[in-house]
């Protein structure tokens, strides 16, 4: 299994629109081949900075979702005009070491 955090400031305000884009994502992904489960949530601190933390089986079922035209789809709920803040974008890759 391996786990997949991402870690993003939006940088126009649009944090409402996007919070209600991620309640759509998760039934887009549920098909997914070597899905695990996804979860989102927002920092405490700055409301700005969202988390999206994804389970999957392996890095390959990962690589082919992030390849696929329904991870496309996936984005046309995200409000038009969202700006990332790149500089603070992080993505980060966990194995799991042991059963």
């Amino acid at each position: 299994m391996i786990v997949v955090l991402s870690r993003f400031r939006i940088a126009n305000r649009l944090e409402a629109e996007v919070e209600k884009a991620f309640l759509h994502r998760p039934h887009l992904v549920d098909e997914a081949p070597g899905f695990l489960g996804l979860e989102t949530f927002v920092e405490e601190q700055d409301e700005c900075v969202f988390h999206l933390l994804t389970r999957w089986t392996d890095f390959e079922s990962y690589r082919t979702w992030h390849t696929s035209a329904s991870h496309r789809d996936s984005h046309k709920h995200m409000p038009k005009g969202l700006k990332l803040d790149a500089t603070f974008t992080q993505v980060w890759y966990l194995k799991k070491i042991s059963d």
